[in-house]
């Protein structure tokens, strides 16, 4: 991994992790810091820990704004020896504590096929649960700068944690928002994502950083776009589960790629059902 940290709002730098365009924000207080998400494995994550140290010394505050691989395999490497905080969802934190194994496969077959050395390599990876939890909202003190931690509502997973730096102006949305690449959907929750993005948008201003998971950083208006797109979305799988439409059907009109918007069918179908 070949990338450093990018000052994006006052004291809130940005790396992007070029593999998978995966974002970590490293937050500067006086004589504290906290780091958003961790990446994918230890090798990643001892990379990431160099450009961290390359930016401050101070002791570290973790976050992992959801339990997909790319967000927290990492935190071993992290936050492990000596032991430094880790917060998440409650959710997202059971999933890591109880379900290590499952979320290495899920890693493996989502990514044997096109990054096989990657895969190897998180099948292999040891988890780090997170140490602190979150229901709806948190706020810590990070050398004197607050920053709130976020639930909007279940979205992209059901364990979404924003994280907002007020005094920035900044907002770290995690999968919530993409920018790289359309919307991932395989466990998500399409008919109630609009409302967590609605949520988030009532936490912007104009001039609001908004730190996606992957790609660049965007906007209020960009997100507000994103949220017309899954608005639409949703309606057109509330429609086509009410006329019992094949998901193919749905994923045909849908404002996203096929394979994504097939995915978004599929689950909120079963949102629909009661299964998911």
């Amino acid at each position: 991994m070949t990338a450093r940290f990018v000052e994006v709002a006052d004291r809130v730098l940005v790396l992007r992790e070029p593999l998978l365009a995966v974002n970590v924000t490293l937050v500067l207080g006086d004589g504290a810091a906290l780091l958003v998400d961790t990446l994918s494995t230890a090798g990643q994550a001892a990379e990431l820990a160099t450009a961290v140290r390359a930016v401050t010394g101070d002791p570290l505050t973790l976050v992992n704004t959801h339990h997909h691989f790319d967000h927290c395999f990492g935190n071993a490497t992290l936050a492990g020896d000596p032991p430094r905080p880790i917060w998440a969802h409650e959710l997202a934190a059971a999933a890591i504590r109880d379900e290590p194994d499952r979320l290495r496969r899920e890693a493996y077959a989502e990514l044997h096929d096109g990054h096989p050395e990657l895969a190897a390599e998180l099948a292999e990876t040891a988890l780090l649960a997170p140490t602190h939890t979150v229901h709806s909202e948190a706020t810590l003190d990070v050398g004197g700068r607050r920053v709130v931690l976020r639930h909007p509502g279940r979205g992209h997973t059901d364990a979404d944690l924003v994280v907002q730096i007020p005094d920035a102006d900044l907002l770290v949305a995690g999968d919530l928002v993409e920018q790289a690449g359309p919307p991932a959907f395989e466990d998500s929750f399409p008919l109630q994502w609009p409302d967590a993005l609605a949520e988030l948008l009532r936490w912007t201003t104009p001039a609001t950083v908004v730190v996606p998971g992957h790609g660049e950083p965007v906007d209020a208006e960009f997100v507000r776009a994103q949220h017309g797109q899954l608005v639409e979305l949703a309606w057109l799988i509330r429609a086509g589960h009410t006329a019992s439409a094949p998901p193919e059907r749905v994923a045909a009109d849908a404002p996203f790629p096929a394979r994504h918007a097939l995915a978004a069918a599929r689950r909120g179908f079963a949102e629909l059902d009661g299964t998911a």
